[in-house]
């Protein structure tokens, strides 16, 4: 955009930057290249006047959101295709590629799980046969899909799940039921009237013997008339905090027969006559799940980058109040305590961003072992994925929520887009696995690990610090970043020991374990977040570091003062933890704060350019406060004048309910 459109404090704050901002955004990117597909990319579909809404999609009814999200996406998934017919589709390498659907729906996609789950399961869990029958239809939209696993009265506890799969050998034939109302699969984007095609995750029944949760491949809609097919019942969950064109559904079976070869079947089998095969490792049936969490850190970061562009521009357009007499009105951005409600968020969306490829590549890794028989890695990945969805997705929360604090009242009004993206982000801390369950799943690691430490075993990676820090003593302090995440690793060790200990402690005569561990669960939750605290803050200040050697001297300055700012600010959150386990002082932790406070400063001159590196284009910010050019009182009012109330000087309540309540009040 010409400079010349902007408005003066957005041009003032682009010019005092200290780095180059087309370097942050390859960097974000993953290369040059990857910016100028990603930029192809958003030009070919914004460009395209059939996504254009003349009325905002906040004010259509339930109905018409989801009607004009399909048609949209529609639109959208036929760019797509005719963009990707000569080029490779890496939809499921992390990548900011086709975050461009934001922009073409403000809110969810009804497709979101059918490219983020269904699929995903298709290629992960089918065998050769399968994959080569099902994903080439499922990947050019032949069929549409979803991820049915959550039910009405079970979602994170998945041996619990109640929808049954009775293998029939006279038909070779599974029977689907779902023998309650309990039972019904309940939550799955898209299922409602979307999908034609489901994975459904349930019971498995053969010969008589149970076997536990196993997916299989369902069609649940005629493809010709989308008309559901006889024992099946769909329908639609309602309106939600968010997510409100996800066209999540319900789904019920009623003795409905699939094929037996309908079961996916890369890891376990059932035979012909019944027999089953059992796969080499049970875990290996979450293998989706685990890829979508991991996922779901990328999507944090960029649901944070989205809040943090539109955040932190506000803040250099807004001017109010005086801080000293005869003085004009500030930028809301210069005032300290703006700055630490924005600073983090921006630091945070990077830290996500930089783990979560960490992550990734040790996904990869685990995958590939996997794929060479060697599954020694898994727990330790499961238990990883664990806890940095739960605490990531956890924090984004509270970080968005601050974003949309530090915009006053204009925050509150959905043409921010902020209570939009708000609500995309709180829905992450309950889906595919709800906060304290992960947590608990993560402690159960962390307990098989300090039972490690006591036999002196050698230690997988990520918990090798608890044998270093085993010892009760309290580790000494240094106020450096090395010194920051030795505390933290302090920490973490000594609530794995606490927790540890409690478990034992209730461990009484005729005391199940079961019910120590319910009793020690407090405990256990804290360890796991204190785990992933010295998670996050290690290995985020290690890429930061290694990233900063990549780029010039400016721009790496900038990645370490984020980094260090993400750090010092944690320690101040958690200095009771520290103080616990570390030798800091009141002392140690004034000059914390000093730190921190200098930070701020060391960022603020060049806060609009950081949040320019994220590129996010106008559309896809969707947002009257955070558009490039800075115009937010023209937008806002040019937004609010798009209100269906607007379009008449006299709305007909007045002479129906107003003007009579009036003329009653006379008499």
């Amino acid at each position: 955009m010409a400079e010349h459109n902007v408005c003066v404090e957005l041009v003032r704050e682009r010019q005092k930057c200290t780095f180059e901002v087309q370097e942050l955004i390859h960097l974000i990117d993953g290369g040059i290249t990857a910016t100028e597909e990603r930029r192809e990319v958003e030009n070919v579909v914004c460009t395209d006047p059939r996504i254009k809404d003349v009325v905002p999609e906040e004010y259509l009814s339930h109905k018409e959101r989801y009607e004009n999200a399909i048609r949209k996406n529609c639109i959208l998934q036929e760019i797509l295709k005719k963009y990707t017919e000569k080029r490779t589709w890496d939809n499921f390498r992390p990548s900011n590629k086709y975050r461009i659907s934001s922009g073409v729906v403000k809110d969810i996609s009804p497709f979101m799980l059918h490219t983020g789950m269904f699929i995903p399961t298709l290629v992960n869990q089918s065998d050769d046969e399968q994959k080569a029958k099902w994903v080439p239809k499922a990947m050019s939209m032949e069929i549409i899909g979803t991820y049915a696993q959550t039910e009405l009265g079970h979602g994170s506890f998945i041996r619990g799940l109640e929808t049954t799969a009775t293998y029939d050998p006279n038909t070779e034939e599974f029977v689907l039921n779902t023998p309650n109302l309990t039972s019904y699969k309940w939550w799955p984007g898209g299922l409602a009237h979307t999908a034609n095609h489901c994975i459904v995750v349930a019971q498995l029944y053969s010969k008589g013997q149970h076997y536990g949760v196993h997916p299989f491949f369902v069609q649940i809609r005629d493809i010709e008339t989308h008309v559901p097919l006889p024992g099946i019942k769909v329908g639609e969950i309602g309106p939600k905090l968010g997510f409100q064109t996800a066209n999540n559904g319900f789904l019920g079976f009623e003795n409905f027969r699939i094929p037996r070869r309908n079961m996916l079947m890369k890891n376990a089998q059932v035979l012909k006559d019944g027999t089953y095969i059992k796969s080499k490792n049970d875990k290996l049936t979450y293998g989706t799940m685990v890829f979508v969490r991991v996922i779901i850190l990328f999507d944090l970061a960029f649901e944070l980058s989205r809040a943090a562009t539109i955040a932190v521009r506000y803040s250099a357009v807004r001017h109010q109040s005086q801080l000293k007499a005869n003085e004009p009105e500030l930028q809301i951005i210069d005032y300290v305590t703006q700055q630490h409600k924005l600073f983090i968020g921006v630091s945070t969306s990077h830290v996500f961003r930089v783990v979560g490829l960490w992550l990734w590549n040790t996904y990869v890794k685990v995958n590939a072992d996997i794929g060479k028989g060697n599954m020694d890695q898994l727990p330790e990945l499961h238990a990883l994925a664990c806890c940095l969805k739960a605490v990531c997705s956890r924090d984004a929360a509270a970080r968005v929520e601050e974003f949309r604090l530090a915009c006053g009242g204009h925050g509150f009004m959905t043409s921010s887009n902020l209570p939009i993206i708000n609500g995309i982000v709180s829905a992450s801390i309950t889906y595919e696995g709800e906060f304290s369950v992960l947590m608990l799943q993560t402690a159960r690691f962390l307990m098989k690990a300090w039972n490690g430490v006591l036999a002196r075993k050698t230690l997988t990676p990520t918990v090798s610090y608890l044998s270093k820090f085993s010892n009760s003593d309290r580790v000494q302090w240094a106020n450096t970043t090395a010194g920051i995440i030795s505390g933290f690793q302090a920490a973490a060790a000594g609530k794995t020991k606490e927790a540890y200990a409690a478990i034992q402690s209730y461990l009484k005569p005729g005391t199940d374990y079961e019910d120590a561990w319910n009793s020690a669960s407090v405990q256990l939750v804290s360890a796991s977040e204190a785990h992933c605290r010295a998670i996050l803050c290690e290995i985020s200040w290690s890429e930061m570091q290694r990233l900063s050697k990549t780029v010039s001297p400016n721009l790496g300055k900038v990645l370490l003062e984020l980094a260090e700012l993400y750090l010092t600010y944690w320690s101040l959150e958690k200095r009771g933890d520290l103080l616990m386990y570390t030798t800091i002082s009141t002392a140690d932790i004034a000059k914390l704060q000093a730190r921190y406070e200098e930070l701020l400063a060391l960022i603020r001159p060049n806060a609009v350019g950081i949040v320019d590196g994220f590129d996010i284009r106008d559309e896809i910010l969707n947002s009257t406060l955070g558009a490039y050019d800075g115009r937010v009182y023209e937008r806002l009012m040019e937004e609010a004048k798009k209100s269906p109330l607007n379009a008449e000087p006299v709305n007909e309540s007045f002479h129906k309910y107003i003007k009579p309540l009036m003329l009653k009040a006379k008499l």
